[in-house]
């Protein structure tokens, strides 16, 4: 249909009247298109292009075309297209907890708990409570009851109507209603006594006849129905049975408030449920599509005042992001604050060994479903407040490393506790604490260990390029290569507990710290990975430099959200992971962040000291039976370390009078002179040689200086080495030091 309209086009002075005009329907199509477009004409698609008007000479052979939007019938979807939206809309037929086995473990469980509750209180106080409150109940029971028979036999009832009758001084309604009353007494009088009879007659059998049980029963019964008849109206006779937990039916309304008071909502823009309200698992699922302009964001920042307006804790609300829009919501309410509740004994206990080339059980998320984890390819950073479970946390993954006997194992704990003592059965090498004891330097055990897995991490890149393609493809570790014991290239675990304590010795601190850098960034890839644990994770303590080079966090409690973005990484909080939130009573349960492609809640496995015992013996017997037992774990020690020979080395190569000699010059005679020693170092290519040697005296000051020299009377070769006089320094400030201490 044409409509038509008067307008006012921009610049014509107000007011000024125009000609009606037509308004027709966009856009119109020719008949006939053109082959090729000329010059100012309109692709397909564009708007900047005029069409002439129906009134145009110009416009022969044009027609009115289609609406701008057709109706969806006009261009329907493929098939496909259509059933997929038919299927996203159809809501499914059976609840989940029907449908899914662990949904339905999950209501089994709590119809268990539950009902087993509300059984076990009534039985418990049926002896102690209703029994008594019935005997003393029951005569009050038998007087209301006979009370009740009397007045029915006499025609109570009717008594207001007859003294109503004589009020009124109306005598025929006065004898009718007394007839009735005669008629009504003598046929109730007569139905009691028989009933009085009858009963007297039924309780004399039943008292010589009957045994003794059924008499109890039947005494039991009647003194049970007397006493419910006697019991106080505001004081029932059955208590209500208290549940552990405090659960309560969510409902739409429930879910609008707390939106409302979140400011989520305005009068104009509420929430939408693109689901229904149901339950899932030990809670409530709920998925709502937040206003417009609102964002997942908005809804974690509103976190605590949800959790306020749904009248729950905090930690009994999650919420989860939906993929498909930003402003989908799901949320996921618990029963009771899940992460209170203890995850339970590992499974390492039952274990008879694991493959650490696969997930293993490490703890279970805030719905009770387990959560599987991996130390391959990255190095992992945990972090907390102290007695909230960090150490049992990182132990826990280092047990699961024991029990795969191709795991090579380093074990260092900065504060000496008895938690990591026991790994002395399995650990190839071992050390506590800061101070020497027993001949022993911890600290220095610990560099030479560091040192000693760089070399290790070095050979093995090198080694790796080198394997041929059928047993090394890609040049990447395989399961089948490091349970070689030719290759000598097993999966290594690195553990550091109260990593700060050594980070800030005074004299190793700074070459720790670069070690261990190293170890974090490179060795992953060539299956050597890190695990840091500490409790101070601050730039002094535990640089930064360390902590960007974990790929994986884990913040169990802390004390501020500043020190949980310190852990997890920068931007963290903003993305609603906050260990802050985390209460007292959360032990055992943190944040992860960067194991896998999500991040969440972990309640992590309980393993006790005689626990740990118990999986680290089995493990080191495990062990033994396949011979991978080595280290401090059967009493062998480190090799000769290259760094604390190697000012004496050096200066028994030297020639006389050479002042100045090239570094793979220097490593090429202490090859010879020490080919167990430093014959890796002369297997390698001129830099990485050189750079060995100055990686070795780096600790003591010595750096390296170009070196010109013409070779066999020709053109100058410069090369990188090290002079006379530093060699000597450093042995002098050696041997004063030594003197001194």
């Amino acid at each position: 249909m044409t409509e038509t309209t008067t307008f006012t086009p921009a610049g014509d002075p107000e007011g000024t009247e125009r000609p009606a005009a037509d308004v027709l329907p966009f856009p119109l199509k020719k008949t006939t298109a053109p082959a090729v477009l000329g010059e100012g004409e309109a692709k397909p698609g564009e708007w900047d292009a005029e069409l002439p008007d129906t009134d145009d000479p110009e416009a022969d052979g044009l027609s009115e075309g289609a609406p701008v939007d057709p109706p969806r019938e006009v261009y329907p979807p493929s098939v496909a297209e259509w059933m997929e939206a038919k299927d996203k809309a159809r809501l499914p037929v059976l609840p989940d907890w029907v449908k899914l086995p662990d949904q339905r473990a999950a209501v089994r469980k709590w119809a268990v708990r539950h009902y087993s509750a509300v059984a076990g209180y009534h039985a418990l106080r049926l002896p102690l409570v209703y029994t008594p409150k019935i005997c003393m109940y029951s005569p009050r029971g038998a007087w209301r009851w006979s009370t009740a028979i009397g007045r029915w036999v006499s025609d109570a009832e009717g008594k207001p109507l007859r003294l109503a009758a004589v009020a009124e001084e109306n005598a025929a309604d006065y004898l009718k209603l007394s007839r009735q009353r005669n008629d009504r007494v003598r046929l109730r009088g007569i139905v009691a006594t028989v009933g009085g009879f009858v009963g007297l007659a039924a309780a004399l059998t039943l008292y010589v006849m009957a045994p003794s049980w059924l008499l109890m029963l039947a005494v039991a019964t009647l003194t049970t129905t007397l006493g419910v008849v006697g019991a106080p109206a505001d004081r029932p006779l059955i208590d209500l049975a208290k549940v552990t937990f405090r659960k309560r039916k969510l409902s739409s309304d429930i879910v609008i408030r707390a939106h409302e008071v979140a400011g989520l909502t305005s009068k104009d823009q509420t929430i939408a449920f693109p689901r229904p309200i149901g339950r899932d698992g030990d809670g409530w699922r709920v998925v709502v599509d937040l206003p417009y302009g609102k964002t997942f964001e908005d809804a974690m920042k509103a976190h605590a005042r949800l959790a306020s307006g749904m009248d729950i804790a905090p930690t009994q609300l999650f919420l989860d992001k939906d993929e498909t829009s930003g402003r989908r919501v799901s949320y996921w309410i618990a029963d009771r604050d899940p992460l209170a509740v203890p995850s339970g004994k590992s499974p390492l206990l039952g274990a008879t060994r694991v493959d650490f080339w696969k997930p293993f059980p490490w703890g279970v998320d805030e719905r009770g479903n387990p959560v599987m984890a991996t130390m391959l390819w990255l190095s992992l950073l945990v972090g907390a407040v102290p007695r909230q479970g960090k150490t049992f946390s990182a132990r826990t993954i280092a047990l699961a490393a024991a029990l795969d006997p191709y795991v090579r194992l380093y074990v260092f704990d900065g504060k000496a506790s008895p938690d990591w003592r026991t790994f002395a059965k399995v650990a190839h090498r071992i050390g506590f604490g800061i101070v020497p004891k027993n001949g022993v330097d911890p600290v220095q055990h610990l560099l030479t260990s560091l040192r000693e897995l760089k070399a290790d991490v070095e050979d093995r890149y090198h080694r790796l390029s080198e394997l041929p393609l059928h047993v090394c493809p890609e040049g990447k570790l395989t399961p089948e290569i490091s349970r070689d014991k030719k290759l000598n290239m097993p999966l290594t675990l690195f553990v550091v507990d109260e990593v700060q304590e050594y980070l800030t010795h005074p004299e190793h601190g700074k070459e720790i710290l670069s070690l261990m850098v190293y170890l974090a960034r490179v060795a992953p890839a060539v299956g050597v990975s890190v695990m840091t644990a500490t409790q101070k994770p601050d730039d002094k303590a535990c640089p930064s430099e360390l902590r960007d080079q974990h790929q994986a966090r884990f913040a169990l409690r802390v004390g501020a959200y500043q020190v949980s973005d310190t852990i997890l990484g920068a931007g963290s909080y903003s993305e609603g992971l906050d260990a802050s939130k985390l209460l007292k009573s959360h032990k055992g349960v943190g944040l992860l962040k960067g194991m896998s492609d999500g991040s969440g809640i972990v309640r992590t496995y309980l393993a006790d000291g005689r626990d740990a015992d118990r999986i680290l013996t089995r493990a080191a017997a495990l062990r033994e039976a396949e011979g991978t037992l080595s280290g401090d774990a059967v009493g062998e020690a480190p090799a000769p370390e290259t760094s604390t020979t190697i000012l004496d080395d050096v200066a028994a190569v030297l020639g006389k009078g050479e002042a100045k000699v090239w570094s793979e010059t220097i490593v090429d005679r202490l090859a010879d002179l020490r080919p167990d020693v430093y014959g890796p170092w002369a297997a390698l290519d001129a830099k990485p040689k050189a750079e060995a040697l100055t990686a070795a005296l780096k600790p003591y000051g010595i750096g390296t200086v170009q070196i010109s020299r013409r070779i066999d009377g020709e053109g100058q070769v410069n090369k990188r080495g090290i002079k006379r006089d530093d060699i000597a320094t450093a042995i002098t400030q050696r041997n004063n030091k030594r003197d001194a201490e």
